[in-house]
């Protein structure tokens, strides 16, 4: 068989990955090109087009991609045993195997990937974030009292919604209180069909690169809705890292009337800075603790009880390979970024103090 063609194809492939990310990286103007001209009228016709359809193209996309892989898997098994008379066969799929994921690969950082390469929302948004901080159990402790003193005076208050109004009322805020309305349109989540596999791999939704669709997990407790929901349509706004997605949910849920949004966001990010504290000062969290009110401790029990039912061997494993997949795309962190945000959330109480009442901004 003549492979010329397809190493020619496989080495081109990986030069214009390799130009495409360096330039990303080292050039800030070709990001800004990126984001105006590339990404925003993709998203844009994705929000619009798939808006429309009311399940997951995405589900649907994975599913077939799944089944794909099953598919060229057994192929290979076929070709290993009979290697005598098909060892060209497994050449050719091999090769062919990689140049489509590296054509999927580019699609990827095409269609969004290439979000990963924009300033931090810390950054961007000028918050006073040291790096002393992030150990600063002093920091941590008093954020932690901040949040328990939310949590208790909007407790009382609270009201559960169901998936529908919450996304509503989400794509309602994104449009009041962000800058995202004339850029892309109407965000949109949906509820995806793996709801029970998202509960055993411990996932409470997924952003898809190439539909441009969130969706969330269908099974999560309505206290915990807001909070996700807000967090994928910030993917879906163009914020690629996890850490500033939590951010942006919170500045957002909080800047509303809403008190359902309010509570869901301060009790997502108390669950980030509570866990932190617990590990610089046991007995100061423990403490804490005593003076919440007993609508939130009823609800961290039943997270501790879905933990329990589902945390197996799947969800560890699909952490690890999350967290690998993270490190690869510049967090270095990995999955522990996901709790960043209990700094860079109190640094952003901070920064609302002096500018209330203010657009949040995205990049």
């Amino acid at each position: 068989m003549n492979y010329k063609k397809k190493i020619i194809v496989l080495l081109l492939l990986i030069v214009v990955l390799s130009v495409i990310q360096y330039a990303l990286r080292v050039y800030p103007r070709y990001l800004s090109f990126y984001d105006m001209f590339i990404f925003q009228p993709w998203q844009y016709v994705r929000n619009v087009v798939f808006g429309y359809v009311p399940f997951s193209v995405g589900d649907i996309l994975y599913l077939l991609a799944g089944l794909g892989i099953v598919t060229v898997i057994i192929r290979w098994v076929i070709f290993l045993i009979k290697l005598r008379t098909h060892k060209g066969y497994l050449l050719a799929s091999v090769i062919h195997t990689v140049i489509t994921f590296e054509a999927i690969y580019l699609l990827f950082i095409l269609g969004w990937g290439a979000n990963y390469y924009k300033p931090t929302l810390t950054n961007y948004w000028e918050l006073q974030v040291l790096k002393e901080h992030r150990n600063d159990s002093s920091t941590i402790r008093e954020f932690d009292t901040y949040l328990v003193a939310k949590l208790n005076e909007y407790a009382p208050h609270y009201h559960s919604l169901p998936f529908k109004e919450v996304n509503r009322r989400a794509q309602l805020y994104y449009r009041q209180y962000t800058n995202t309305r004339s850029k892309l349109g109407s965000l949109n989540v949906k509820a995806s069909i793996f709801g029970y596999l998202m509960q055993n791999f411990a996932i409470q939704g997924y952003y898809n690169p190439f539909t441009g669709e969130s969706q969330v997990n269908r099974f999560l407790p309505q206290f915990m809705l807001p909070f996700v929901v807000c967090h994928e349509m910030a993917h879906q706004a163009g914020i690629a890292a996890e850490d500033d997605a939590n951010l942006l949910a919170y500045a957002l849920g909080t800047a509303t009337n809403d008190t359902a949004f309010k509570y869901s966001c301060y009790f997502n990010i108390w669950l980030y800075a509570h866990n932190r504290l617990y590990r610089h000062d046991t007995a100061m969290a423990k403490k804490l603790e005593l003076v919440l009110n007993k609508l939130t401790l009823a609800q961290v029990d039943t997270l501790e009880d879905i933990r329990r039912r589902y945390n197996g061997d799947m969800s560890h494993y699909s952490s690890k390979l999350y967290d690998g997949y993270l490190k690869m795309h510049h967090q270095k962190d990995g999955i522990r970024s996901y709790g960043n945000v209990a700094i860079s959330a109190w640094a952003w109480e901070e920064h609302r103090k002096l500018f209330r009442n203010m657009m949040i901004m995205i990049p």
